[in-house]
């Protein structure tokens, strides 16, 4: 797929007041569009990118059931992001110029407004217009990335035929917020993330908080699986403990801390109801037929949630994959989930 940058030349607000201008977002098609190709539009999750052939290759690809020859796709960067989208590692120019910065470098770092998911949905309108897009076949987001697919989904419930809810929420829970606490008490104990000296500060508190995110991402049984010491004789068990670190360091090799923070509280202002007249309101505005999906052993986002949501949205199937590896299921389970769309979905 290729990569693209859209420059925003007007100023953008963000849901918490706040403006930059200059704005940039990133985004992966595969190759221009035309009005005769059908459209799936792809929400990433936390930590990718924007491109689904990277880090869904397994569903989306030539032949595949986002078949890159068949359907003109589409994959939007978030803000926040830093993988191309504006957010704290941007270059700040404005705030540098008038001596507003808080900060020892030319990046936003902790001077990046806050983002909520009405935000990222805004900048998704963005590239629709700029590309020219009038109908979107199916949209789909699996974890945060349905929280976009789901908000996107009441905002314009003219614009999509199937809407593809797996393993998200209405509204974050108390439950993913303390983990979202949890990681960001975890980069703030970092000293270098609060001097702001340059974009690396912090990683080690990010090793810590990808360490945190893993224990709401798989289950008991995924471990028991994949970590369990190999000898009945261990006396120090450390194979959980190398993964975790492992995990860690890979993370922080590829991400920053202020991102990552950032996006954790951008999960943390999911709610579809506010200032509609509460969820299940909102949830009845969905015009798209909806398939929703749960994973049984998610502890992060349980399958009463997806149950909730198939619930109160109209014309909403709901669908359950097993798995022993939790909300990681989205990422693992892809033939269960190609399953299921081809059945349900009729592009």
């Amino acid at each position: 797929m290729e990569k693209h940058i859209l420059k925003y030349t007007k100023t953008f607000t963000f849901e918490c007041g706040k403006t930059i201008d200059n704005l940039e977002i990133c985004y992966h098609t595969n190759g221009e569009y035309s009005k005769g190709k059908k459209v799936v539009w792809i929400c990433h999750a936390l930590t990718a990118n924007s491109n689904p052939e990277e880090w869904w290759d397994l569903l989306v690809g030539k032949g595949k059931i986002f078949d890159t020859e068949k359907y003109f796709i589409i994959c939007v960067n978030m803000l926040g992001s830093c993988y191309g989208s504006s957010g704290p590692a941007s270059f700040n120019a404005d705030a540098k110029r008038k001596n507003k910065s808080t900060n020892h470098t030319n990046l936003y770092l902790l001077d990046f407004p806050e983002i909520s998911v009405r935000d990222i949905v805004e900048a998704h309108k963005i590239v629709r217009n700029h590309i020219g897009i009038k109908w979107i076949d199916l949209i789909v987001g699996c974890s945060i990335g349905g929280f976009q697919a789901l908000e996107w989904s009441i905002s314009e419930p003219d614009l999509f035929n199937y809407s593809v809810l797996i393993a998200c929420n209405a509204r974050v829970s108390p439950w993913a917020t303390a983990f979202n606490e949890s990681q960001r008490m975890a980069i703030s104990a970092d000293s270098t993330f609060g001097e702001q000296n340059d974009i690396t500060g912090g990683k080690k508190g990010l090793e810590t908080a990808r360490s945190i995110a893993l224990l709401s991402y798989r289950t008991y049984i995924g471990y028991e699986i994949t970590q369990k010491e190999e000898s009945e004789d261990t006396f120090f068990a450390h194979k959980a403990c190398s993964y975790q670190q492992y995990q860690g360091k890979k993370l922080a090799s590829r991400f920053d801390a202020y991102s990552y923070y950032y996006l954790t509280q951008f999960i943390d202002s999911h709610n579809v109801g506010r200032n509609r007249g509460g969820i299940e309101r909102a949830l009845s505005q969905i015009k798209a037929k909806t398939i929703c999906i749960g994973i049984d052993s998610d502890v992060l986002f349980p399958v009463e949630e997806q149950k909730f949501l198939a619930k109160h949205i109209r014309n909403a199937e709901y669908f359950e994959i097993t798995s022993p590896f939790g909300h990681d299921g989205f990422l693992l389970e892809w033939q269960q989930i190609q399953r299921i769309l081809s059945r349900s979905c009729k592009l």
